[in-house]
C-alpha cells in the first residue's frame, strides 16, 4: 500500500513525524508532501495567484510553499502521478478538529482533496486541554491507537465521496475508553471573538480569539466522545446538499 502523508502544521511539525510513524505501521511505501510553513485554518484554499515552490527535503519527502490542498494536488498530479497513493493520511494535527473546526481545518481539507481525487483519505488530530506547551501534547495517544483504528476503517472500506475524520482524546494511551463513531458536533459560536491590541507604535491590530468557557455537549457527537476520553471517528461527505430542504425548495419552485 502506497501512502501519502501531509498536514497543515508544516513540514517541521512534530505531528507530521507522528503521522509518518503511524503510516509506517501500515506500509513501507511512504511519501511525505507537506506545507513549507504552518497553514492552520486555511481550510480548503487553493493557490491560484501565486506559484507553488517545491523543495525536496529528503527521499520521498517534499515541502510545498502552499496550502495543504496544494500539497495533495502536487503529490498526486506531479510527484506520484506514475504510481498514485492508495491512501492519504493528513495530520496528526496539533489540536482537535471536531465540530466547527472541520470547516476551518487545513488538515481535514487535505483529506477532502484526496477524496475529490478518488483516493481514500483520513484526517488525524490530537486533542489537548487548555494552554499547553508544544512538548506537552499527548502525541502518544494518536501514535499508539491510530494504526489499529485505521486498519479497521480500511478493512470496512471508505465509500467514494466520503472522508474519515479521526480525533484522539487529550489523555494517555492507557486512559482511552474506546472508539465512538460520532456525528459532527457544534459549538456555541459566542466563544468566537476579536481581541483588539496596540503595537509598539500605538497602531491597532487584532487577533481572532476564543473564549474558553464550558458549553453544552450533546450525546453522540465528536465533542462528547473526546470529553469522555474516547477516540472519535466521523465519516464526512463531500456532498453538502441538504436533502430535506432540497425537496421543499423543489416543491416551492415546481
Amino acid at each position: 500500500m502506497r501512502i501519502l502523508v501531509t498536514n497543515d502544521d508544516g513540514i517541521h511539525a512534530p505531528g507530521l513525524a507522528i503521522a509518518e510513524a503511524i503510516a509506517r505501521e501500515l506500509s513501507s511505501d511512504i511519501w511525505v508532501v507537506a506545507p513549507e510553513s504552518d497553514q492552520s485554518g486555511v481550510s480548503h484554499s487553493l493557490s491560484l495567484n501565486d506559484p507553488l515552490r517545491l523543495r525536496q527535503a529528503d527521499e520521498r519527502r517534499f515541502a510545498v510553499k502552499g496550502t495543504p490542498t496544494d500539497c495533495v494536488i502536487m503529490a498526486v498530479r506531479h510527484l506520484m502521478n506514475e504510481a498514485l497513493p492508495d491512501l492519504v493520511i493528513s495530520g496528526v494535527n496539533r489540536g482537535q478538529n471536531a465540530a466547527d473546526d472541520v470547516t476551518y481545518s487545513g488538515t481535514v481539507a487535505a483529506a477532502m482533496e484526496g477524496t475529490i481525487l478518488g483516493i481514500p483519505s483520513i484526517a488525524l488530530s490530537q486533542a489537548y486541554r487548555g494552554p499547553v506547551k508544544r512538548d506537552e501534547i499527548p502525541w502518544a495517544c494518536a501514535q499508539e491507537h491510530a494504526p489499529g483504528v485505521i486498519r479497521k476503517v480500511l478493512a470496512e472500506g471508505i465509500p467514494q465521496g466520503v472522508l474519515v475524520n479521526i480525533n484522539f482524546p487529550a489523555c494517555r494511551p492507557a486512559d482511552v475508553r474506546g472508539v465512538a463513531v460520532s456525528v459532527q458536533g457544534r459549538r456555541d459560536q459566542a466563544m468566537l471573538r476579536i481581541d483588539p491590541r496596540l503595537d509598539g507604535r500605538g497602531n491597532p491590530y487584532f487577533w481572532v480569539a476564543f473564549t474558553r468557557e464550558p458549553f453544552a455537549l450533546h450525546a453522540g457527537t465528536d465533542l462528547a466522545a473526546l470529553d469522555d476520553n474516547r477516540i472519535s471517528v466521523t465519516p464526512l461527505r463531500l456532498d453538502l446538499t441538504d436533502q430535506p430542504t432540497l425537496t421543499r425548495y423543489a416543491q416551492l419552485f415546481d
